[in-house]
């Protein structure tokens, strides 16, 4: 009995949650009004968000980051630069853990933690979040106030490396649509990525650049 009681608490907390969000778009963005926004999950990395960062900058291209709170504090010139060239920063927790399996406070830590790591070396707060995998749970709902959920309108499968260049820019190119937020990966260290996946990333998305017109915005910019 204990073990049924177990389950409908996991679905209560996070699983209807997240389902309800992400069918009826609730209380996240999941579009811009206008243009094309490209954000960027799980870093910073040391070896590929540098040339992510020189990309964007040889294009114009501004860009927002949800940045892994532990990784920010490691290589905070990464951060710094991210800040200096115009793009937004924003969280995607301390430690990339699930929200299915935080606890309410974990979770506002995870949060708090990571804000004041980027504050302390941009001096702005972050206020939009991406929760890692988007997985929600109540208490993420419920912290609306404090942040903006932003989630995304493509999801293009970028963290393996069997995604091929030539595929992914394929994907890309059928995900330039007006309003769409389309996620990439500038690290590859996380549980279920490939670790030099985003190697592939980059060569897709500067074909994109280099072929495409596209008002690229930021997901602030509305």
């Amino acid at each position: 009995m204990i073990y049924i009681w177990l389950i409908a608490l996991f679905l209560i907390y996070s699983i209807f949650p997240t389902l309800i969000v992400r069918i009826f778009s609730l209380r996240v963005q999941k579009k811009v009004k206008n243009g094309v926004a490209l954000t960027f999950d799980d870093g910073p990395d040391p070896v590929y968000t540098p040339q992510l960062l020189d990309l964007l900058k040889k294009y114009n291209v501004k860009a927002t980051f949800f940045v892994v709170g532990w990784k920010a504090k490691k290589y905070p010139h990464l951060i710094k630069r991210m800040y200096e060239e115009g793009h937004t920063i924003g969280l995607h927790h301390y430690y990339h853990t699930s929200n299915c399996f935080l606890p309410p406070l974990v979770t506002e830590w995870e949060l708090e933690r990571s804000a004041r790591v980027i504050e302390h070396m941009t001096g702005v707060r972050p206020v939009y979040y991406r929760p890692p995998w988007g997985h929600l749970n109540i208490w993420t709902v419920l912290m609306k106030k404090k942040y903006k959920i932003v989630m995304w309108t493509y999801i293009l499968g970028d963290w393996k490396a069997s995604m091929s260049v030539e595929r992914l820019y394929g994907r890309l190119a059928n995900s330039i649509k007006d309003g769409a937020i389309i996620v990439l990966h500038d690290s590859g260290s996380t549980i279920g990525a490939d670790q030099h996946a985003p190697a592939n990333m980059l060569r897709a998305l500067e074909q994109l650049l280099q072929h495409s017109s596209v008002q690229w915005v930021k997901v602030n910019e509305q």
